[in-house]
């Protein structure tokens, strides 16, 4: 069953798959991921992409690429050469070393790799539970937000949520906003402050509470509307009825 399932996954699926769990494997281990897919540019030349930059708690910045199988000596090259030409440290993230020389090369060269399992072993009963578990508590965050109160809330602050919820990186939301990175955290700070935005360093999940948010404030004021429209049908049938 599994065999016939992992058939049909394209290689370009799973390295997004791969993509997305690093990632989000990074920001746990308490990295800031700050851009996605920049460009290597020399000279006024793109001669390379990299698959993210991030950030450690010191402020020291790295050039991420994210391997969906494990890494080879020439994958350890690319990331070293890929982060020197950004001028930051190199760091990747994959399902282990291919060889020996492969370790070998990135001790050599200060390529730092964070090795992820190469795979899951899970029964079918086990498989049921953990997706069910997922689903429902997605369900209950997503439940909570729209039920709760919308909290006092500025235009100023929609802005911010907007500007979230519309970019992938907090560098691109920053940039929307024409203000920079640390205007926009302190901004985001005290949207968790409010508990407006959860209180967490994921960037992905203050995307996703932003963009629940703004659908929630669009509805509310949609209905409001509807309201206020038939409450002035109501009271011009009424003043018609009299005369």
């Amino acid at each position: 069953m599994l065999r016939g399932v992992r058939s049909i996954v394209s290689a370009k699926s799973r390295w997004r798959s791969s993509e997305r769990i690093a990632l989000r494997v990074l920001e746990n281990l308490g990295y800031k991921i700050i851009d996605i897919h920049r460009k290597v540019v020399v000279k006024g030349i793109e001669v390379a992409e990299v698959d993210a930059i991030a950030e450690d708690g010191d402020g020291v910045k790295y050039a991420v690429e994210v391997k969906a199988g494990r890494l080879d000596v020439s994958g350890v090259r690319q990331a070293y050469t890929n982060a020197k030409l950004l001028s930051m440290k190199p760091l990747v993230v994959c399902k282990g070393f291919v060889d020996d020389a492969a370790k070998v090369a990135a001790e050599e060269l200060n390529v730092k790799v964070i090795e992820l399992s190469d795979q899951f072993l899970v029964d079918a009963e086990e498989l049921e539970v953990i997706v069910r578990e997922s689903v429902e508590n997605v369900l209950d965050e997503y439940l909570e937000s729209i039920l709760t109160p919308f909290p006092e809330i500025s235009k100023e602050e929609i802005k911010t949520l907007k500007a979230i919820a519309e970019n992938p990186t907090i560098t691109e939301a920053a940039k929307a906003l024409n203000i920079d990175l640390l205007d926009l955290l302190n901004k985001i700070n005290k949207l968790k402050r409010k508990g407006i935005l959860p209180k967490t360093r994921s960037y992905g999940e203050i995307r996703r509470r932003s963009k629940i948010l703004l659908y929630k404030f669009m509805f509310e004021n949609r209905l409001n509307n509807i309201l206020e429209r038939l409450e002035k049908i109501t009271i011009a049938f009424g003043e018609s009825k009299k005369t």
